[in-house]
Formats: structure tokens, sequence, C-alpha cells
């Protein structure tokens, strides 16, 4: 199988040769940019320049050479983007390691902590000495500054719509996306995955804090409907724009909302049906009237109370399953909604596993998880999030061989 047909039947909940692998395929399936210079060396391979797609996280680029050693099957539509070197900025990461940051998100030295800017100039998020990531710190409906005519408009305030990833503003519009999407899809037989959002409760986190917000829904619904039902509008736009550019481009579209903490969901089940279920719902229809591609949602999070109803309203595949959260172990998960959801990730812990075990650890430990998750379909190999830069180079190597030696269920191994 081609690396695209193997994750499209998979996502059709068929086995096939081999597990199908995501590594960077989208934000939160990458590497530290600090951790991928010693992964490089550590598999024998030469040193290469590290080139950080995302700036708040600090995640790099993986080379194909990469790739192809670990048999990874995705990669994301930004890849076909910012190739030519003038949309790349020296700039060194924590620690020392020198890399290339977007020209358009290159930090600013405030003291002794690093700064993002919106284009204003006001500080969006700030990076404090000895952390490997912005915070945001600006909050544009903090503080009595609700306008819901500017939601749009200040998406270029605030961190997470304000950084932006490649292609960023290397393209001018729809036309430039569409043909980057074009040759990006005719030089890959690799699954393409396009990352949306259409954040509901994470946007008003974002525009009002986490706090606000969540008070917010309890306490002052109809405010929190309004503000809800303006940003659908926005969403429902974009996704219009988006997909009529890219729709026959890619494969897999993401769209992004936490919904969960670490025991527990963030919001009940009953508040979710309320709030965010029909909105979801509206958003995944017309992704599937628009495009062919699997609609995804990355979810953090102790989620399995919500699983059941974004099942029904419409998901198909849900990132990253931490398994290390209270109810998300990957026996009940299968068992109880592997035939209408694929498991995008799940296959390695991150909390505790992957930086902490042993490479044996590693390999006993994603052995099981690719034996309980990989049978019937439904399963792409990711670890739980990204491998962030404390994680031994040993023992993502480690990871990758074990998905390699399971192989799948048909496999005999």
């Amino acid at each position: 199988m081609t690396s695209r047909e193997r994750v499209l039947a998979t996502l059709n909940h068929r086995e096939t040769d081999r597990v199908a692998v995501d590594l960077s395929g989208h934000r939160s399936s990458g590497i530290s940019a600090v951790a991928y210079p010693k992964l490089r060396a550590a598999l024998g391979l030469p040193p290469r320049p590290v080139y950080v797609y995302d700036p708040v996280q600090q995640l790099a680029i993986v080379d194909d050479d990469v790739l192809e050693r670990f048999g990874v099957d995705t990669t994301e539509l930004g890849r076909g983007f910012c190739l030519d070197d003038k949309w790349w900025k020296e700039w060194t990461l924590p620690g020392g390691t020198p890399c290339l940051m977007p020209a358009w998100a290159l930090p600013e030295k405030a003291g002794a902590e690093w700064v993002l800017r919106a284009p204003g100039g006001r500080v969006m998020a700030r990076m404090p000495e000895g952390s490997l990531h912005f915070d945001q710190v600006y909050w544009p409906f903090l503080n009595g500054q609700e306008d819901l005519s500017r939601i749009a408009e200040l998406y270029p305030e605030h961190m997470w719509t304000g950084v932006a990833s490649p292609p960023g503003p290397s393209i001018s519009g729809p036309q430039e996306l569409a043909s980057g999407a074009r040759a990006l899809r005719a030089r890959t037989d690799r699954a393409i995955i396009g990352l949306f959002g259409g954040n509901l409760l994470e946007m008003g986190q974002f525009y009002y804090r986490m706090d606000h917000f969540l008070m917010m829904l309890a306490g002052e619904p109809e405010r929190a409907h309004r503000f809800l039902d303006a940003l659908m509008e926005i969403h429902l736009r974009n996704l219009e724009r988006y997909l009529g550019a890219v729709g026959d481009s890619i494969d897999v579209i993401v769209f992004g909302d936490d919904l969960g903490a670490q025991n527990c969901p963030q919001i009940s089940p009953r508040m979710y049906r309320e709030y965010f279920k029909p909105r979801h719902a509206a958003m995944w229809a017309r992704s599937k009237q628009l495009s062919q591609a699997k609609v995804m949602l990355h979810c953090c999070g102790a989620v399995r109370p919500l699983l059941a109803d974004l099942i029904d309203a419409g998901l198909e595949a849900i990132n990253p399953v931490q398994i290390s959260c209270r109810g998300m172990d990957a026996d009940g998960l299968k068992r109880d909604f592997g035939r209408d959801l694929t498991f995008w990730g799940g296959g390695c812990d991150t909390q505790r596993v992957l930086p902490q075990g042993t490479p044996a650890e590693v390999r006993e430990h994603v052995l099981q998880q690719c034996g309980i998750m990989a049978p019937g379909g439904g399963f792409v190999f990711q670890q739980v999030h990204n491998i962030l830069a404390n994680v031994p180079a040993e023992n993502v190597i480690a990871m990758y061989d074990a998905v390699r030696e399971y192989g799948g269920p048909g496999s005999g191994l």
C-alpha cells in the first residue's frame, strides 16, 4: 500500500499491511526543535539546519530521511509552502542550538525573556528564561473589552491565531493556497493533513481568558451563545474558503478544541450538548459537503464522557488519545468506540513512559498499545502529543522501531 492508501484504509476501519504512522503531520504530533538534532545524531544522520515551523511550541520540520527511517505516512499541508530562504530567519533555541524561524514570527528579546508581538506592537506571548515554549499573555475581551464585531479583526492580536505557521503570509490568497496544495499532492504519496482549527471552547478562552469564559458558560448562557454564534459565522465562512482552495488536495482536516483536563472534561456532557455539539455538527457536516477529507478533532485530556456525543456530531477521528488520563485506557476506548472512531494517537504515553522509561520499557509499551488499538483498523500510530525536549533520542528510536516490529494485525508479527 502507499502511505495515503494505508491512512485512508485505516480511517475507513480496514486492516492494512502495517500500522499507519504519523510524525509531525500536525502541530500535536511533532518533535521539539531542541530534541530533533539529537535524534538525527542518534540515527547516524548528518546534521541539517533546524527549521522551526511552530514558533509557539518550537517544533521542528522533520526531514525526509527521518520520515523514511520511521515509515511515516503523513505530511502537513504547510510543507508545501515557504520553500524559499527568504521566509526564514536565524534564531537560537533555548540551550544554544541555532535554528531558522519563520520570518514573520521572529521572537524579540525583552530583558531575560523572549516575546512575540502582534502586528501593532503589543506583546501577545512571552517565553520566560528557562522555558521552552511561549505562553499567551493578552486576551482581547478581558476586563470588559468585549466587542463581537471585532472577533475576526482581533485574530492577529492573540497568540494561538496571531502566530502563524507556514504557509502564513507567504501566500496572498486562495489561489496561491490551492496551487501550493496541488503541487504538494503531486509530489508525495503521503496522506496530507490540513489544519483548519474551528476552535470553540478554546476560542472563548483565548478571548476572555479560561477562567472568565468558563464562568460565562456557567452563569451567562445568553452572552456565551452570542459570542459562539458570532464566532460560528466566521468559522463557517473561513471553512468555505479553506476547503474551496484545498478540499481536493487534503485527506484529513483537523479541527481543534481541548475539551479535557487530566481527570475529567473541562465541561459537563450537558454543557457540551448545549453549547458545542450543535456547532461542531454544523462545521463537520459542511466540511463533508465540501470535501472528502476525513474530519479529525485534536482534543486533549479525559474526554471519554464526551465521545458518544462527538461521534454523533460527525467526528471520524480523535487525537491525541491521552491514555494517561482518567477513563482513557486503550482497551475500553477500543471496545466501546472503536467501530465508529479512529484513534489517531495513544500509541505511547508521553507523560511518563517516553521521557522517563528505558528503551526496553518503551518497546514493550508500544507493542502493547498497538496490539490493543490496531486490530480492525481505526488506529494511526502517534505518541500522545508532541515529543518534548527532554525525551531521550534512544527512546524515540525504540518507539518507532517497536511499531515496525509490530507490523500489523495481519502481518504475523
